[in-house]
């Protein structure tokens, strides 16, 4: 049997735990509004195709690239929070001496669903489209509109289905449960009130996050497709490199 670990060596690990925790807390929480701030301006484009159609969609994503697609923005408001986010909250897990809740929690499971899918997501959009060889030629900004949504949808409908409102899904129910820990750990004694149930806190996902993106997506959906034959080749071409339109 193996001997216990020395009384020093108790000794700080327990100072670690005590130092790492709330440090770990910390920046968990403080890189949730860059990320919430994302999701909102991200989701805003599909969500008024319910007005607008593809067109709208497009124009607004354009808008929301002012935030995030610029040198500064995308690496340190958008990338940078998307990993130290998910990768504390997994060192606060790894390192805590009895984790804060279940690996089975809806805040667990949805977190690492969405940093997994948040990934594919970033590769399929943005990495992929931007390969300079053939047949993709580096499809540019101003080509890669909701018109490549739209392409993925008609072309792989129950998977782009399946991926897009899953990942809408993840990041609403996340970001509500998430929100109810850092309003009751940081807002509470200052404003008062309960974050809701957790039953109540669902339904608002839904109804607020999921529902009007799916429909955004349906009129999109129904729209005759507005690319080139060349380009929809480069758009199969783009979404073929992404594992999850492998077969």
């Amino acid at each position: 049997m193996a001997d216990a670990p020395p009384s020093s060596e108790k000794s700080f690990l327990r100072r670690l735990t005590v130092i790492t925790q709330p440090v770990l807390t910390r920046i968990a929480h403080g890189s949730a509004p860059f990320i919430t701030t994302f999701a909102l301006i991200h989701l805003t484009a599909p969500v008024m195709a319910n007005l607008g159609g593809t067109s709208l969609a497009s124009q607004v994503m354009l808008l929301g690239r002012e935030y995030y697609q610029t040198p500064f923005g995308e690496k340190y408001l958008v990338l940078a929070p998307l990993v130290i986010h998910p990768l504390s909250a997994l060192l606060k897990r790894v390192l805590a001496p009895k984790p804060a809740r279940r690996l089975s929690s809806i805040l667990s499971v949805t977190g690492y669903t969405t940093a997994v899918i948040v990934a594919l997501h970033f590769y399929t959009h943005r990495v992929a489209p931007t390969d300079p060889s053939p047949p993709i030629y580096a499809v540019g900004p101003s080509e890669l509109d909701y018109e490549y949504v739209k392409f993925g949808l008609q072309t792989w409908p129950w998977r782009s289905w399946l991926g897009y409102l899953g990942f809408t899904a993840a990041v609403a129910w996340h970001a509500s449960e998430g929100m109810a820990i850092i309003w009751n750990t940081w807002l509470r004694s200052y404003l008062g009130g309960p974050p809701g149930t957790k039953r109540s806190r669902t339904i608002g996902a839904f109804l607020g996050g999921v529902l009007p993106v799916a429909t955004g997506m349906f009129f999109m959906w129904r729209e005759p497709l507005m690319v080139f034959a060349s380009h929809a080749d480069r758009f199969r071409a783009a979404f073929s490199m992404s594992p999850f339109y492998w077969y």
